[in-house]
């Protein structure tokens, strides 16, 4: 498996390695079970390349294959299929892997087969209900009449004329706190549900969350809590910075929308959108 996978990978001109994990990790105060397999990004001497890990007390019940390659394009869709000892399929998860802009990436993805489908996959509703009469070639494309995009972020125009001391600048967008920031030139939100936000629960506690953790265990409160808002409506204008993408412009003002990358109830990251 693992040789096979590696040509696959080099047809789009990036390393795999494959790595083995525990059946459990510790997350904050709560021991959580590990993912069949996940994927990241990782660096060494050579530069970046991607990492798979499966978790060794099932490995001989993980299928690891491609299902779909375009080396011009530099985007494959993994699967990773798990078995029972009767061979019937317990999980099976998508990957969408490739290189965006500058950087490698790896987004998961639902139960799609092609890279267009996995791409497209990606887009929220929003998008997709804006793009009929495009070709599939324009709407693979970072800019189109529909919207922008740099990394996970899309922006869409919106007339709105928000309040002026309202307005921020220099707001980073961020999916959670372990993420990195997009840093926006002007920012407007609007709406969104109170969380407290440390590094141990990135994905951030309601009230009534945190208060029940704090009685369950008194020492999480000596954490470093942020209070931020979980799934505002952002609108954004102006240069939209990041390290690993090219600078986005946007002369009027746009809402921001997260893509719409799928996770299992026992993946490694949470969904959110924290500002």
């Amino acid at each position: 498996m693992i040789p096979s996978l590696k040509e696959k990978f080099r047809k789009i001109g990036a390393r795999v390695d494959v790595a083995f994990a525990g059946a459990t990790r510790v997350r904050g105060f709560t021991r959580i079970q590990n993912p069949p397999a996940s994927l990241d990004v990782l660096n060494d001497s050579r530069g970046e390349y991607f990492q798979i890990r499966i978790r060794e007390d099932i490995s001989s019940q993980l299928d690891i294959s491609v299902l779909e390659i375009q080396p011009k394009d530099k985007h494959l869709v993994l699967l990773a299929k798990q078995v029972d000892n009767q061979g019937n399929v317990i999980t099976k998860d998508h990957f969408l892997c490739g290189k965006d802009e500058r950087h490698l990436f790896v987004a998961s993805v639902g139960k799609v087969s092609t890279v267009a489908a996995a791409k497209e996959s990606l887009k929220p509703k929003e998008i997709l209900a804006r793009e009929t009469g495009l070709t599939t070639e324009k709407r693979n494309r970072r800019k189109t009449r529909v919207f922008r995009r740099q990394g996970e972020w899309f922006f869409i125009p919106e007339e709105i004329v928000p309040d002026p001391s309202l307005i921020r600048k220099d707001e980073p967008l961020a999916r959670n706190t372990s993420s990195k920031a997009h840093i926006a030139e002007y920012a407007y939100r609007v709406g969104g549900q109170p969380v407290k936000v440390c590094r141990e629960y990135p994905s951030g506690l309601t009230h009534s969350e945190y208060m029940t953790l704090i009685m369950d265990n008194p020492n999480a409160k000596f954490l470093n809590w942020r209070d931020m808002k979980r799934n505002a409506s952002v609108y954004v204008k102006g240069k939209i910075r990041h390290a690993d993408h090219a600078t986005v412009t946007l002369e009027t003002w746009h809402r921001v929308l997260m893509n719409t990358e799928t996770f299992s109830p026992t993946a490694a990251v949470t969904v959110e959108f924290l500002d």
